[in-house]
């Protein structure tokens, strides 16, 4: 653990987390809605720092991102733990833990303004990337043989990774192509301090940080974060509020600000989960596209499938069909639209 960043104390021990939007108020005791940042004692920290879920040498495409370094390879790495409660999400199991199981989509969900209490208990992560991460221990006085294994509250199996241990791994990696570190599979901002730290030592042997994210984090750490990132894939996960509200537990108005500050720091590309009924719709997609060529008209927008997921088993996959006319849409305003897991 670590004392966090970004938060502000209350009255009677409680601490406001300030790093998000959800600005989390916490009693002792108490969690955040993103599940990795905790109230001790009235401080805040960090769960999540230093500990990693997956670790894995990827394909810059993988992340999205297609105009960035093409054809090279990105050590990529993620932890546990979301801001956001997406229906669909593919790594449900990292970002929330074991007790979210399977069902029907939960369009009520809990009470993202104040954080759980723990007695109440894009781009996917394969499974096999624990192979990648070394034993953190070779850092400290003595070492051992095996490699060192945690689980936290959540049931989410960790292994020990420094920021240290990441920047290294990199520069190793890069006699086999490695152009840096993307920060990925879960939500990387609330990694926040693990991540600012391990992209200061990144840069500094010449390598690039890659930020696979919602979006969703405040203006100041997002302010402080950006001069040591080279490319951010963003996800604009639909194009209205209530989209954002009933089925992410977020806000829209939140991630465009992102986009349009990022945009004007590094390279940025743009993905959107096209759902059928729900976000598909040929207006929504070019008033996205639109949107993104006020900013800038050769940002890269991808248009990805949906495949049923975590609980949204009944929806059915997206027609082919449905990305061509998408695609159609936004190309009226964006010169790099391209499908995705087709």
């Amino acid at each position: 653990m670590k004392e966090a960043a970004y938060y502000e104390k209350l009255d009677n021990g409680s601490v406001r987390c300030i790093l998000c939007p959800h600005r989390c108020s916490l009693r002792p005791g108490m969690t955040g809605v993103c599940r990795a940042r905790r109230n001790i004692d009235g401080r805040l920290f960090s769960l999540n720092y230093g500990y990693a879920v997956s670790v894995a040498l990827d394909p810059i495409e993988k992340k999205p991102l297609y105009h960035f370094h093409p054809g090279s390879l990105i050590l990529s790495a993620g932890t546990f733990g979301c801001n956001f409660r997406c229906s669909w999400c593919q790594n449900w199991s990292i970002a929330h833990g074991e007790d979210d199981a399977h069902g029907e989509d939960d369009t009520h969900g809990e009470d993202d303004a104040h954080g759980e209490d723990d007695a109440h208990g894009g781009d996917r992560a394969s499974g096999r990337e624990n192979e990648l991460v070394p034993d953190s221990r070779d850092d400290r006085t003595g070492s051992g043989d095996e490699q060192a294994y945690a689980w936290n509250h959540r049931g989410v199996r960790l292994s020990e990774l420094r920021p240290e241990s990441l920047a290294r791994l990199a520069e190793q990696y890069a006699s086999h192509g490695n152009i840096g570190v993307a920060y990925t599979y879960n939500e990387p901002t609330i990694w926040y301090e693990f991540v600012l730290e391990t992209a200061k030592l990144v840069r500094e042997k010449g390598l690039v940080n890659v930020l696979v994210t919602n979006g969703f984090i405040n203006e100041e750490p997002l302010k402080e974060l950006l001069p040591y990132i080279d490319a951010m894939n963003i996800d604009v996960k639909g194009f209205t509020g209530n989209f954002y509200t009933r089925y992410c537990k977020g806000g829209l108005d939140h991630v465009r600000r992102t986009v349009e500050r990022a945009a004007q720091h590094c390279h940025v590309e743009v993905t959107t989960l096209v759902i059928p009924g729900l976000n598909d719709s040929p207006g929504e997609i070019g008033e996205l596209a639109r949107w993104l060529s006020s900013i800038d008209r050769d940002i890269v927008l991808h248009l990805s499938r949906f495949f049923p997921n975590y609980k949204m088993l009944r929806i059915a996959p997206t027609p082919l069909k449905t990305l061509e006319t998408a695609k159609k849409s936004a190309m009226e305003h964006l010169r790099h639209v391209y499908p995705g897991n087709v």
